[in-house]
């Protein structure tokens, strides 16, 4: 078992769940019940499954996880994309927040080379 608090990937994808919240705080209700809420839960699913990857039992359980994680990530770009395009007032927060998942899609990547699955 791996100490995933430890994880530098895992402590910025905290973070960015927190920014995210605040983000979606700021939304219109129509906006928060639609897009708001799949923005939250793709945010808490990066950290979540890095959590849960590191439990498991072997390095390719938590490879797996990585790639979950990884899937979660790029779904969360892609929503606060369609968030910049559909709410200018949010736009310079969202292009943010889109820096900070793509930072923490390397982080994932470069995680997941450094674990021997064979």
């Amino acid at each position: 078992m791996k100490d995933f608090k430890k994880l530098i990937v895992w402590q910025k994808s905290m973070d960015l769940v927190e920014n995210v919240f605040q983000i979606v705080g700021k939304m219109d209700m129509s906006e928060k019940i639609s897009l708001g809420s799949q923005i939250s839960r793709s945010a808490v699913s990066i950290p979540s499954n890095i959590a849960e990857g590191a439990g498991r039992g072997t390095d390719k359980e938590f490879a797996r996880f990585l790639d979950i994680a990884m899937g979660s990530a790029f779904e969360l770009e892609t929503q606060l994309m369609i968030l910049g395009r559909t709410n200018p007032v949010l736009a310079e927060t969202q292009a943010d927040l889109v820096l900070n998942t793509q930072e923490i899609q390397k982080m994932l990547s470069g995680l997941k080379r450094s674990i021997k699955t064979d």
